[in-house]
């Protein structure tokens, strides 16, 4: 199964790369984590904010395997705990799909992105900083694999 974190933005810290990084690798081969860095639409004074979640939108949506189940990164999502989403994970790797996660840019999906959604996720009701949320997102994905193979990490 491949796990693909679809994310607006780009040009992240050294330290987020390597937090990232650090998780992804400790996946093993069969459930591969990758990251899909997306430009962010522009964001000028006189720019359309909606225009550029448009622009964020077409390259998320032509991003998504055309097989995968889609999860929808949104603050009004679901809150799962760890030993959920393990169980998510479980349901997404027994299904032989592929997995992709949408982060949306400084102002959130599209529309389009979180209608084409399966399932809706929020990692915490605070508005999170971006590059925190790849990190996070890559420890949970790799904590949640640990349960399932009942390794000593999680405690």
């Amino acid at each position: 199964m491949k796990i693909r974190i679809i994310a607006v933005g780009g040009k992240m810290p050294d330290w987020v790369n390597a937090g990232y990084q650090e998780y992804a690798k400790r996946l093993p081969s069969d459930m591969t984590l990758e990251l899909v860095e997306l430009p962010l639409g522009y964001r000028g004074k006189s720019a359309d904010p909606s225009r550029a979640i448009r622009q964020e939108g077409d390259q998320m949506l032509a991003a998504i395997g055309k097989a995968d189940r889609v999860v929808a990164l949104e603050v009004h999502g679901r809150n799962w705990s760890t030993a959920q989403l393990s169980e998510k994970l479980d349901g997404w790797r027994m299904s032989g799909s592929n997995i992709s996660l949408l982060v949306g840019g400084p102002d959130g999906l599209d529309p389009r992105c979180s209608a084409l959604a399966d399932q809706k996720w929020s990692l915490s009701a605070l508005t999170l900083p971006h590059p925190l949320v790849r990190v996070m997102l890559a420890e949970q994905l790799y904590r949640a694999w640990t349960i399932l193979q009942g390794h000593p990490y999680h405690k």
